[in-house]
């Protein structure tokens, strides 16, 4: 099979992707202004968000496992039909009149959990369908791509928010999540049904088990990164996932428009990273990682003094400017720091473990999520009023993680993860 960068399978995954994310994107720009709207709370918005996360961190590893001993390609097919069924079941409940918080708390479960398997099988199946010189560049562009459609889904939903309504958005959601099935459904990407007996649960704890095994006893520099990855997403992650859309909706008073913009400023900065994460990522080190957790922790500082009373009393321009000129170069940053450590973990991990991996990874780095979510919840709840106290932790605890990684990490040119013509010598040895 062809395995340049721009082959004609990688393209329809790609293409797949940028249509299944930006439904994914307009229906959580949909439902997070929905809820901001209906309860006008952090603390109810956060606690929403963490019970539709908690599913995915429960089955993500299950779901790199199912991506292993399934065919991929058939796998994104059905779950991506899935996702337009559910979301047709949403739709349903919000003609009738039925869409409470719980009952959208319900579907947002559900969609994890699709999720759960979806994201893992996305993850193992470039290095497939690309060779490992251009691996880091594949990364980069899916990561580019799906951005740029979250870009677009903020401008497409909050036009449609305001003029037609969330049964519109919803209902666009449904429809491109089932022509991203069937564009996916002609990609050729080569299967082999791995070796396995015994039943369901047997054959998912023996390849978690495998899985676990190579991490911790072959390349215990993926386990270091998944510990650091998991304290990034519990301090930083947590925080911006949360804290942008209250902070624009309920500190800004943001209209719809200027809501969307915001919103949209942030993928800016994930689609900056991830086209300069091909030229980044070649100059990186593991053990380096620390400091560009401290650029994060210092971008951190004038975002705090946006949303302070002086500031704030200038006008809404000046405290919207100055909170994303450094939340998109914390982006920006962040998505750099990911694509860097996605791209060591594939060109080190087997292709019969890719799946196994990546979800114990994925799901590693997302268990932080609804507990950070959900302090940081109550957080900006009790301080609405010095929004920028929850900031200044934020950095500082950045600051902190970035000296622990540079203690963790500080054997890393020692132990330095194998570069893929080493790990070619060991296969063809063996």
């Amino acid at each position: 099979m062809e395995k340049k960068l721009l082959n004609k399978n990688f393209i329809i995954l790609v293409i797949g992707q940028i249509v299944s994310v930006l439904g994914s994107a307009v229906l959580r720009f949909a439902i997070d202004l929905h809820v901001l709207d209906v309860s006008g709370r952090a603390d109810v918005f956060a606690t929403v968000l963490a019970l539709s996360l908690i599913p995915y961190v429960i089955f993500a590893p299950l779901g790199g496992v199912i991506a292993d001993r399934f065919n991929r390609r058939n796998l994104m097919v059905v779950l991506d039909f899935l996702n337009g069924a559910v979301v047709a079941v949403l739709i349903l409940l919000f003609l009738m009149n039925q869409a409470s918080l719980v009952a959208i708390t319900i579907v947002l479960i559900f969609l994890s959990l699709i999720s759960a398997v979806y994201q893992p099988t996305v993850q193992a199946s470039v290095p497939t369908l690309v060779n490992e010189e251009s691996l880091a560049s594949a990364n980069g562009l899916v990561s580019a791509l799906n951005s740029l459609s979250n870009l677009c889904a903020p401008v497409l939903g909050g036009v449609l928010y305001g003029l037609l309504g969330i049964d519109v958005l919803l209902t666009i959601s449904s429809i491109v999540f089932i022509l991203a099935a069937v564009m996916e459904i002609f990609i050729k990407m080569p299967f082999i049904k791995p070796e396995g007996s015994g039943s369901l649960l047997q054959i998912v704890k023996a390849d978690l088990k495998q899985g676990f095994s190579y991490m911790v006893h072959e390349n215990s520099l993926i386990l270091k990164t998944c510990v650091l990855a998991t304290f990034l997403n519990l301090i930083l992650s947590a925080f911006l996932i949360v804290g942008t859309p209250y902070i624009l909706r309920m500190v800004m008073h943001s209209n719809n428009g200027m809501y969307s913009f915001g919103m949209m400023l942030a993928e800016v900065g994930t689609i900056l990273g991830a086209l300069a994460a091909g030229k980044f990522t070649q100059k990186m080190t593991i053990k380096g990682l620390y400091k560009w957790l401290f650029m994060i922790a210092g971008a951190l500082l004038p975002m705090a003094l946006s949303v302070t009373s002086g500031v704030l009393h200038l006008g809404y321009l000046p405290s919207f400017v100055l909170y994303f000129v450094f939340a998109v170069f914390i982006m920006s940053v962040a998505t750099i720091i990911t694509i860097f450590v996605i791209t060591k973990i594939q060109t080190e991990t087997p292709n019969e473990l890719l799946g196994k991996i990546m979800s114990i990874v994925l799901a590693a780095a997302s268990c932080a999520l609804p507990l950070g979510q959900m302090f940081y919840g109550v957080l900006l709840e009790k301080f609405k009023s010095s929004i920028f106290l929850p900031i200044l932790l934020v950095a500082a605890l950045t600051a902190i993680l970035a000296l622990f990684g540079k203690a963790v990490l500080a054997d890393a040119d020692r132990k330095q993860l194998r570069q893929p013509s080493e790990l070619a010598s060991e296969k063809s040895i063996k």
